[in-house]
């Protein structure tokens, strides 16, 4: 007996977190509520803190300057793989 893993938009993630952070209700009503364990509610109200933090800190900006330095490596590694595929196909095709 498998249980499929449930999936939540980003939307409704924040949507639960901001009323935990809000503490006009409980986790255990937010819980009955939303149809979500108060711990998982625990957990996104600890990584909305989090997010919070991180933006006002400037890890946000630095991890965003990070990842588009990744972004242009692999670009460049994707150009270089299309030039050694196109350059194989011509060498294949000869034989």
């Amino acid at each position: 007996m498998s249980r499929k893993r449930r999936r939540f938009t980003a939307e409704f993630k924040t949507r639960v977190a901001l009323d935990a952070l809000s503490g006009e209700q409980a986790l255990s009503e937010l819980a009955a509520k939303y149809g979500v364990h108060p711990n998982q509610i625990s957990q996104w109200k600890r990584q909305a803190k989090e997010g919070v933090a991180a933006s006002f800190s400037g890890k946000a900006q630095k991890n965003q300057q990070s990842d588009e330095a990744r972004i242009k490596e692999l670009h460049a590694k994707i150009g270089q793989l299309t030039v050694e595929k196109d350059f194989l196909q011509q060498a294949f095709a000869k034989i």
